[in-house]
């Protein structure tokens, strides 16, 4: 195997016929995955797939079994441990729990690569450290105690030492894992602005889908013993393929939206919604969750309505985008208002932006079993 990468010169990362596993024992074979500078590559799969396994493959954490990883054109496994960590930083879940150390003190050790055998840190450094603190915004933890921050803080912290190391690729295990909504934004806009402003390289494994096809340029997928899709979020999340990924036996993910429901109502339908404009997703919502099965339309199918219609009513009438309603649609929402029995009317009789003729007509139709919207 040649030590030297001799592919595309604009591939900062590549892994060549990757295998890891442990003991010896294969878990996933033959990854193909490449990265170019400044990109963000995020792992998805469901738990126990394999995704740190092969972030520990890639940092030198594990040897792999077979196949070859290359950052900067060098063999990972055979570069020299202080300019491997000046190119490469890691964030994992793995808790450490040093004694007698401050926040400060954490993130100073993001400087060791720099400082010299007695460790050291210069004017420079110092100021290298207030940077990183500030970027993660936790410079008032400076003189905590590290084991007593939250997870989150701790989480912080660990990535402002990451940034110490002045790194070209970072590579971080389920980094929002303890972080609530705001600071799961406020880390991954970080990461997205140090890739954008400094070309830094990110992989990352994360649970969240919304926000992985929102933050990477690859994804890849991990199932079973391989690297089932790796391409853009535009060729992963194409419809049925994530139930299909983590095995969905209950409820359902739409792909395009990210949007995620909990399993229809069984029964008869009880209820049509006239809804439209993104108004009834909420009314669809209470009544699963008060198990009241029910019917919807009309919809157009590019309707912010339709994906949450789509997973939770027992019916939607529904037409493509941009098409005029047609007159057997027309009499079949006009069936499911004679078998509900009530109505409920998202849309504001009022506003005649909401109403085509043909929903003003079914408005009228349906006017007496027409209901107050549920509390």
């Amino acid at each position: 195997m040649k030590e030297e990468m001799t592919k595309n010169n604009d591939i900062y990362m590549q892994t060549d016929s990757l295998t890891v596993g442990y003991h010896g024992v294969p878990l996933i074979k033959e990854i193909a995955l490449e990265l170019k500078k400044g990109e963000i590559l995020t792992l998805i799969g469901p738990n126990g797939a394999g995704k740190t396994t092969i972030l520990k493959s890639l940092i030198r954490q594990l040897e792999p079994i077979g196949g070859v990883v290359y950052l900067d054109k060098n063999n990972v496994h055979t570069m020299k441990r202080d300019l491997l960590s000046k190119k490469m930083a890691v964030v994992l879940t793995e808790r450490v729990r040093p004694e007698m150390m401050t926040c400060r003190d954490i993130v100073a050790t993001g400087r060791y690569p720099y400082t010299g055998r007695f460790g050291l840190l210069s004017e420079r450094d110092h100021q290298i450290v207030d940077e990183a603190m500030e970027l993660v915004h936790i410079s008032e933890l400076a003189d905590r105690d590290f084991l007593k921050t939250s997870d989150g803080q701790k989480q912080r912290v660990m990535l402002a030492r990451a940034i110490c190391q002045e790194p070209e690729l970072i590579v971080l295990d389920e980094p929002t894992s303890f972080l609530d909504i705001r600071y799961k934004l406020e880390f991954l806009s970080i990461i997205q602005d140090m890739s954008h402003a400094k070309g830094l390289s990110v992989i990352m494994s994360l649970h969240e889908l919304d926000l992985a096809g929102r933050i990477s340029d690859k994804i890849a997928c991990v199932k079973g013993d391989r690297i089932d899709r790796f391409g853009s979020p535009e060729e992963i999340f194409t419809d049925g393929y994530i139930p299909t990924l983590y095995h969905m036996t209950v409820g359902s993910y739409e792909e395009r939206s990210g949007n995620l429901e909990m399993c229809p109502p069984k029964g008869e339908v009880k209820v049509f919604v006239l809804a439209g404009n993104g108004t009834g997703t909420d009314v669809f919502r209470r009544l699963q969750r008060s198990d009241t099965p029910f019917a919807v339309g009309i919809l157009w199918e590019n309707d912010l309505d339709y994906p949450s219609a789509k997973a939770l009513a027992a019916e939607v009438v529904s037409v493509k985008a941009f098409c005029r309603i047609s007159k057997e649609e027309m009499e079949k929402a006009k069936e499911w208002i004679d078998k509900a029995e009530e109505v409920i009317c998202t849309l504001n009789p009022d506003q005649a932006g909401d109403f085509y003729p043909e929903l003003k007509e079914l408005y009228q139709y349906a006017k007496v079993k027409i209901v107050e919207l549920p509390h």
